[in-house]
C-alpha cells in the first residue's frame, strides 16, 4: 500500500485494511527502508554541533518548523492536547517522552508542541535519506541511531548532553509507524530504550495519540493526545530493575490512555 494513500482524507473503506503477521510488521516502507540494514551514517557524522553559524541556521529552521507544526496540528489534524501541565513538573524539562507511533507527520510535530520548544527525537539512519526532508531532520532535532561502536558511543554522549540542556528526548518504543492504530503494541526492544532516563536520573512522560471522528466531516479522524507522568526512576531499585519498571509503567499508561480512541479509520487484521 502506497504511503501517500495511507494519509488521504477520504480513503475508500476497502483500502483501509492492513493484514499483518506480527506487531513488528512495517506497513510503510521507502526504497531505502527495504535495505535498511545497509544504511549507515555518513562518515564522521556529527551528533553535537557547537558552531554558532550552524546553531543559528538550525534555530531558524526549527522556528519555522514549530510555527508550521502548530498550525498543522490544530487546523489539519484537529489535534487537542490533554495534560500539558504535567510536563511542567519536570525541572528544566529534563525528561524522556515515550509516544505511540501512528502518524509520521504528527509524530514529527506533536512532541515539539508538547515540550513547547526544542526536542531531540531518536530516528533511524534511513530517515536521513528521505527525499526532500532527510537533510533537515538533524537540524530540527533528529538523533540517528549509530551502528558502529564509536557511533553508538557518540549517540549516547549526545543523548546525555541534550537531556542536560533541558531538551526532552523523544522515543517511539513501538519502532514502526502503524497509521491511525488505536491500540498499543509491545515494545520490540523491551526496556532497552528506558536506559536513558535511568542513566540520567530523569522522569519519563507518555504521549498517547488517540483517534475520534472528525468534526470537519473528514473520513480521516481527529486526534486527542494525552500526556501522563511524570514517572521517576526508583532510587531503591537497580538500573536493570528501573528500566523494567519504567517500561512497564509507560506501557500501562499508554494502554490506559489509548482507551480514549473510539474511531477506527484503519483496520488491522492479523493473518491466520
Amino acid at each position: 500500500m502506497a504511503k501517500a494513500k495511507l494519509f488521504q482524507d477520504d480513503l475508500p473503506e476497502n483500502e483501509r485494511v492492513f493484514y499483518y503477521e506480527n506487531e513488528e510488521s512495517d506497513p510503510i516502507k521507502t526504497k531505502e527502508q527495504e535495505h535498511h540494514e545497509e544504511v549507515g551514517l555518513p562518515d564522521n557524522y556529527k551528533f553535537i554541533h557547537k558552531n554558532p553559524f550552524y546553531l543559528f541556521g538550525a534555530g531558524a529552521l526549527f522556528r519555522g518548523f514549530y510555527i508550521f507544526g502548530k498550525w498543522y496540528e490544530k487546523h489539519y489534524l484537529e489535534a487537542e492536547f490533554r495534560g500539558l501541565e504535567k510536563i511542567k513538573q519536570a525541572a528544566g524539562k529534563k525528561c524522556v517522552i515515550y509516544a505511540n507511533h501512528t502518524n509520521p507527520y504528527h509524530d514529527v510535530f506533536g512532541p515539539a508542541m508538547v515540550a513547547k520548544g526544542r526536542i531531540r527525537t531518536v530516528i533511524s539512519p534511513v530517515n536521513l535519506k528521505l527525499p526532500g526532508i532527510g537533510w533537515t531532520l538533524p537540524a530540527i532535532g533528529g538523533l540517528p541511531l549509530g551502528k558502529t561502536k564509536a557511533e553508538k558511543q557518540a549517540f549516547n554522549d549526545a543523548v546525555d548532553y541534550y537531556i542536560e540542556k533541558g531538551q526532552p528526548l523523544v522515543i517511539y518504543p513501538e519502532a514502526h509507524v502503524w497509521p491511525y492504530y488505536t491500540g498499543i503494541r509491545k515494545f520490540p526492544a523491551g526496556d532497552k530504550s528506558f536506559k536513558y532516563a535511568v542513566r540520567n536520573n530523569v522522569p519519563i512522560f507518555t504521549m498517547t495519540t488517540t483517534y475520534q471522528k472528525s468534526r470537519q466531516n473528514h473520513a480521516r479522524p481527529r486526534m486527542t493526545i494525552y500526556i501522563d507522568g511524570p514517572f521517576y526512576p526508583d532510587p531503591n531499585k537497580s538500573d536493570d530493575e528501573n528500566r523494567k519498571y519504567l517500561a512497564d509503567t509507560a506501557y500501562e499508561a499508554m494502554k490506559r490512555d489509548s482507551r480514549h480512541s473510539n474511531y477506527d479509520y484503519f483496520k488491522y487484521i492479523k493473518k491466520s
